[in-house]
């Protein structure tokens, strides 16, 4: 089988890490070899970028800045680890990619799409064949976030307004690639929600084969 790339992608509190889980487990039971990743970071040096960019004592950084570290720790992620893994065959999950910099950086830093993605030339390499994008209201994702006693990273402590441009982000991406973005209503139920992710998997994973 070649190999799949798979994105899951939606602000902080939107249930992707519960679903990333439950989706690793998944198909790893049905017999496929799953590489399981996250972004910012999934390597030795993307992670040093990663500890940079949600450090809360960095609250000063500049958004080009911003968006060129996050760029740049794709770009390693790419070159070390995603490339050999595809090309190897394995089903790899992501969670988050150049969806969440076009997002948060282009939307919330109000950046600009055409200047994101010409940062991140590198992801050019390396497109999803699929992402689910789960979809909260601010509101939501804010009660989900406050249940949790963990300390918020720098991009948590954000006002209300940036995330608002964050959530429109998503939604244009889903509106205009809907064929690779399928949208995921995260305020259902975990089971109902795995469920729906199966179906998306399995329909992929089938064309694969055809």
């Amino acid at each position: 089988m070649k190999g799949l790339f798979i994105t899951f992608e939606g602000i902080d509190g939107s249930g992707k890490s519960t679903q990333i889980d439950l989706a690793t487990r998944y198909l790893t039971e049905k017999g496929y070899r799953v590489y399981l990743t996250r972004e910012p970071g999934g390597c030795p040096i993307s992670e040093k970028i990663r500890e940079v960019l949600l450090d809360p004592e960095n609250k000063g950084m500049d958004p080009i800045t911003e968006a060129l570290l996050y760029a740049a720790a794709r770009a390693q992620l790419i070159d070390s680890v995603l490339l050999e893994k595809k090309n190897e065959g394995y089903v790899i999950l992501c969670d988050r990619y150049l969806d969440s910099s076009i997002a948060y950086q282009a939307f919330g830093r109000d950046l600009g799409v055409e200047f994101v993605k010409t940062v991140n030339r590198a992801a050019d390499k390396m497109v999803p064949d699929m992402t689910l994008y789960f979809k909260l209201s601010q509101e939501q994702c804010d009660e989900r976030i406050n249940r949790q006693l963990r300390d918020r990273d720098r991009l948590e402590r954000e006002s209300v307004e940036f995330f608002q441009r964050v959530i429109a982000g998503f939604d244009y991406i889903a509106k205009t690639e809907p064929d690779r973005v399928k949208t995921i209503k995260a305020d259902d139920s975990i089971e109902r929600i795995a469920l729906q992710i199966r179906v998306y998997l399995d329909g992929l994973l089938e064309g694969t084969h055809e």
